[in-house]
């Protein structure tokens, strides 16, 4: 049991279940339930603090990934590590899908997230000008539905990214579970 520790394949598989798990919790789980069980400001509240650490985790995982590939057990086989990960036969199936999962984190941590949340400011300041919430049915002034449009593009945008990054996870689990054999 000791030896095992002292290789790289636990740190992988555990990294890859936390990754995975936090996921298909998220995106199937958490947002689908909070959505339904909360008022939407205190939706809006949860996700706003929910979303840094969750993008956070889809942009370190796969460099934790890429660290802790465990090579091949021939010494002239496979390097571990990042040599591993860059080698010319990984470069579909680990480099690919684990250069995808950090990008669309990345982009949804560093970009979208920060815009979302601009938006989603500019629209409680146009909801207090126009007494009337930005999900509330009907019409809205034309500054809510600039902004409401705006909000639902980053969204759709956001919410993209992260369906990409689940199905780039899924195809490495898939390349790393072949490893198993």
């Amino acid at each position: 049991m000791a030896h095992i520790l002292l290789t790289l394949a636990p740190y992988q598989v555990l990294s890859y279940g936390t990754l995975l798990g936090t996921q298909v919790f998220h995106t199937f789980i958490n947002s689908i339930l909070s959505f339904k069980v909360l008022e939407r400001p205190q939706f809006a509240i949860l996700q706003r603090a929910v979303f840094p650490a969750y993008f956070g985790i889809q942009t370190a995982a796969p460099v934790l990934l890429a660290l802790t590939y465990p090579g091949s057990r021939n010494p002239l086989g496979v390097a571990s590590s990042f040599a591993g990960v860059f080698h010319p036969s990984n470069r579909w199936g680990v480099l690919v899908p684990l250069g995808t999962i950090f990008v669309t984190g990345l982009v949804n941590l560093a970009y979208l997230l920060p815009e979302t949340n601009k938006i989603t400011a500019l629209r409680r300041e146009q909801e207090k000008k126009d007494g009337k919430a930005s999900y509330e049915k009907g019409s809205h002034s034309e500054e809510m539905t600039v902004l409401n449009k705006k909000f639902g593009q980053l969204h759709g945008i956001s919410s993209l990214a992260n369906l990409i990054t689940l199905i780039a996870t899924v195809a490495y689990g898939v390349k790393l579970s072949s490893r198993l054999e």
